[in-house]
């Protein structure tokens, strides 16, 4: 292919080699300008109809002009072999700045806020990615980063796991299952077809990848790591990853859609807000040894008495009390109660002369039913306990 023109792009070098093809430097002789050229490759098995949505696809996302994304000048096919031209993109990928040990919280916050920047002035065109990953992420030496690939993910073969971090699609229906396995959201592993929130499943690997060197779901196969995705929780990220990063990605890989972030502006606003409030510090951590203690946040209490009106509020941070007298013209509000928490059903129990709320509630850990009596507790737990406390129930916890 090297010394090869195709269209007016004379091929000059090879950058890299994905599983859909490889791509080039390349010379436009027409605008005298540097180029990659990425070439589908044959052996993809595209047939005429698909290679076609491809072409389609890529015209679509040539459309998207943002500066974290990675520009397509041109797509085409010349003796039968499609080509995407695309903005040549100086810099390294995000997966090799993230090495084995992580990057920098400052850093991951910088990176991840464009990122959720690209993906939605994708969203808003009616793009998906389909296979964000931290090796479709490029950072310049000015620290601006590239997003690659928009829209380009979607392919035809036979081959389903082939490999831990290799894409697969199923011969069936090639928009149900496309990207890298690791990257790949629950639901679309249960054939349910992709939208904006598997892209933000991706994005929240991304960034758990980038702050710990590692991936969330991990196996020696790739059933094994399906099976993960599926039905298991990452490792929890402790310091001195601040616990408003760690509480954002945990909702990017809640297991369900409707539990995550629904736009990825809303992860770009919570990624900026723990960035204006974080502080690195270069000391080392203080020493946790001994007795680990928990302590719930502060609740607001009211005092219900006999003949009070009560108004149960549920939302999507928590529950709170409304309480008044019978003439209702002043209102005391109590809570938040399970801070954190989506409150989807509340009551009020007086049984016994006490004053409790309970509640149905959902998060990242799944649907609970919660008890008032659980706040406002400090006590001491040993060095390892049988329980798994919901980490963004304003709660703190130490070692637990």
């Amino acid at each position: 292919m090297i010394g090869q023109v195709l269209g007016h792009y004379h091929v000059v070098s090879k950058i890299g080699e994905g599983g859909m093809g490889a791509v080039y430097r390349a010379r436009d002789e027409v605008l005298h300008r540097d180029v990659a050229l990425k070439v589908v490759s044959k052996s993809a098995g595209l047939d005429q109809s698909t290679s076609q949505s491809l072409l389609q696809e890529a015209r679509a996302s040539s459309n998207l002009s943002h500066p974290n994304i990675c520009t397509i000048h041109e797509v085409g096919e010349t003796d039968g072999e499609l080509y995407i031209v695309m903005e040549l993109v100086e810099g390294k990928s995000l997966r090799s700045l993230i090495g084995n040990d992580g990057l920098p919280v400052e850093s991951v916050l910088r990176y991840g806020v464009q990122i959720a920047n690209a993906l939605g002035r994708a969203h808003d065109r009616g793009i998906i990615h389909r296979d964000l990953k931290s090796a479709n992420v490029v950072v310049t030496p000015e620290g601006l980063v590239k997003v690659l690939d928009f829209g380009l993910a979607k392919r035809v073969g036979g081959g389903i796991f082939e490999g831990p971090t290799r894409s697969f699609a199923t011969s069936q229906d090639a928009s149900l299952v496309s990207g890298t396995l690791p990257y790949i959201a629950p639901e679309v592993l249960r054939g349910e077809g992709a939208d904006y929130r598997s892209d933000i499943w991706a994005l929240g690997v991304v960034l758990y990848e980038a702050t710990s060197g590692r991936l969330p779901f991990e196996g020696r196969t790739g059933f094994e790591i399906s099976s993960a995705i599926m039905r298991e929780m990452p490792m929890q990220l402790g310091p001195p990853v601040p616990p408003g990063l760690w509480a954002i990605i945990q909702r990017c890989l809640a297991k369900e859609p409707m539990q995550r972030y629904q736009r990825a502006g809303e992860v770009q606003s919570a990624l900026e807000a723990v960035q204006v409030g974080t502080v690195i510090s270069a000391e080392p951590p203080p020493d946790r040894s001994g007795l680990n203690t928990t302590v719930f946040h502060k609740v607001h209490p009211i005092h219900v008495r006999k003949g009070d009106f009560l108004l149960l509020v549920g939302t999507t941070k928590g529950a709170f009390v409304l309480r008044s007298n019978a003439q209702r013209a002043r209102w005391e509000v109590g809570g938040p109660y399970f801070h954190g928490h989506a409150v989807y059903a509340i009551a009020y129990d007086d049984r016994d002369g006490q004053h409790r709320i309970w509640a149905s509630t959902n998060s990242y850990w799944g649907t609970l039913l919660r008890c008032s009596d659980d706040f406002g507790k400090t006590w001491t737990n040993p060095r390892e306990a049988p329980i798994r406390f919901p980490s963004d129930t304003g709660v703190s916890l130490k070692n637990i």
